[in-house]
C-alpha cells in the first residue's frame, strides 16, 4: 500500500514530486510540502533580513524611450530674393568670360539749308562699349559617412539638406549683387550704378520730417504719400525727356513695411493703391528688403536708409536694364574620400546692367 504524504518524511516528498516533474511533467512551483501534525507545531518561518541591491534602485525605463522625433522637419527661412523678380534676369557670357562689353550706338546728325550746290549736313553715329566684368564664386560641400549616418537617426537627409544649404547660399550672394555688385569690378548693382540718377528727396510732411512711418506707425497721409510717388514718376519722365510718361509700364520698388504704407487711407476713403492705379494704369509695386534700412534685423538694407526706386523696365521699347548672370549653379564631380565625400557647387554674376539710366528714379529717406 503506497505510503500518504503525510507518512513520507521529507526526503522522499522531494523525491515524490522530482518523480512526477520528470515523468510526467506535473508540476507545481508554488506548491508547499505536507508535514507531519507535530512537525506544524514547531514550525517557524526564517525572517531573515532582505540583503541590499546590487544594482541602482529604479523603478523606470530610459528616458529615451519615450521621446518622439516629429519628421515633419522645421527649415528656418529666410527673406526670398526679389532681384531677378523686380528687374528680370538674363545670361550674359559663359563662365570662361573675364570681361561682358555692350555696344551702344548714339545717332549724330546736322541739318543744313538745302540748296542744288549745298554740301552741307552730316548724319552719323558715335559708339560706345562699356564693360562688366563676371565674378565668379563659390561653396563646397562636405559630408562625411559617420555623420550621414548619425544624421538619419534623426530622420534627416544630412546630403540633401546640406546641397540644399549651398544653392541657397549662392543664390542668396547673387541676389545681393544684382542689388550692389561686387567692389573692386566693374560690376554694378541696381542701387550703386554709377551713371544713375541723383536720388530725390520726400515732401516734408504735416507730421514732422519726411518720413512715411514712425516705428510701425504709418504717419504720412495719404496724398503726401502718393504725392512722392507722383514726384518720383514726374522725376523719371523728365530725366527720359518724355520717352517715359504717365502710361508707361513701371514697376516700383520698396521695402516691405513702405508697401504696407501704401494702404494709408484718404478722407475720401481712398487709400493709396487706389490713387496709384487710377493714376499710373502701368504701374506695378513689388518689394525688396534690400530698399529697407540697414538694422540688426536686415543687415542687407540700405546705409542711406528708407529708399525706393521708380524702374521702367522697356522705355523706349527696348530693354532698359537686367540682371545679369554667366554661370548659373555649376556643379563640380563628387569627390570620394577615405570616409567623406567633397562637391564644389559654383556661379558666376555680372550684378545689375543698366542699359538706360534714364529709365530708373530713386527717391530716399521715405
Amino acid at each position: 500500500m503506497p505510503k500518504l504524504a503525510f507518512d513520507m518524511s521529507q526526503a522522499e516528498q522531494r523525491a515524490a514530486m522530482d518523480y512526477h516533474r520528470t515523468r510526467w511533467g506535473i508540476d507545481f512551483p508554488d506548491a508547499q510540502m505536507f508535514c507531519r501534525p507535530e512537525w506544524r507545531e514547531n514550525l517557524q518561518l526564517a525572517m531573515d533580513a532582505q540583503p541590499q541591491l546590487v544594482t541602482v534602485p529604479n523603478s523606470g525605463i530610459p528616458a529615451y524611450l519615450t521621446f518622439f522625433t516629429d519628421p515633419d522637419i522645421l527649415r528656418v527661412l529666410t527673406a526670398p530674393n526679389e532681384a531677378a523678380e523686380i528687374f528680370g534676369e538674363k545670361q550674359k557670357g559663359e563662365w570662361t568670360s573675364t570681361t561682358l562689353i555692350f555696344p551702344v550706338v548714339e545717332r549724330t546728325y546736322e541739318v543744313s539749308s538745302y540748296g542744288d550746290y549745298n554740301n552741307n549736313g552730316r548724319a552719323g553715329i558715335n559708339t560706345n562699349f562699356p564693360e562688366r566684368q563676371p565674378y565668379l564664386y563659390q561653396v563646397i560641400c562636405e559630408y562625411g559617412d559617420l555623420e550621414i549616418d548619425r544624421a538619419g537617426l534623426a530622420k534627416i537627409g544630412f546630403v540633401a539638406e546640406q546641397k540644399e544649404a549651398a544653392i541657397d547660399g549662392l543664390n542668396k550672394f547673387q541676389n545681393l549683387t544684382y542689388f550692389r555688385g561686387v567692389a573692386g569690378l566693374q560690376n554694378y548693382g541696381a542701387q550703386n550704378d554709377p551713371s544713375l540718377y541723383a536720388a530725390i528727396t520726400p515732401a516734408p510732411k504735416v507730421a514732422g520730417g519726411n518720413a512715411w512711418m514712425s516705428g510701425n506707425v504709418v504717419v504720412a497721409t495719404a496724398n503726401e504719400i502718393f504725392t512722392d510717388i507722383q514726384s518720383l514718376v514726374i522725376q523719371a519722365i523728365n530725366q527720359s525727356s518724355g520717352i517715359i510718361n504717365t502710361k508707361s509700364r513701371f514697376v516700383l520698388a520698396l521695402s516691405p513695411a513702405r508697401e504696407g504704407a501704401l494702404t494709408a487711407t484718404n478722407s475720401f476713403n481712398v487709400n493709396v493703391a487706389a490713387l496709384l492705379k487710377s493714376n499710373f494704369p502701368n504701374l506695378e509695386v513689388k518689394t525688396a528688403i534690400q530698399y529697407g534700412a540697414i538694422s540688426a534685423q536686415n543687415p542687407q538694407g540700405n546705409a542711406l536708409g528708407e529708399m525706393m526706386q521708380l524702374y521702367c523696365p522697356d522705355a523706349g521699347g527696348q530693354d532698359s536694364g537686367y540682371c545679369s548672370f554667366n554661370a548659373k549653379l555649376r556643379a563640380g564631380p563628387v569627390v570620394r574620400e577615405l570616409s567623406a565625400y567633397k562637391q564644389k557647387l559654383s556661379q558666376g554674376t555680372s550684378g545689375f546692367v543698366l542699359r538706360q539710366p534714364f529709365s530708373m528714379a530713386q527717391m530716399v529717406g521715405i
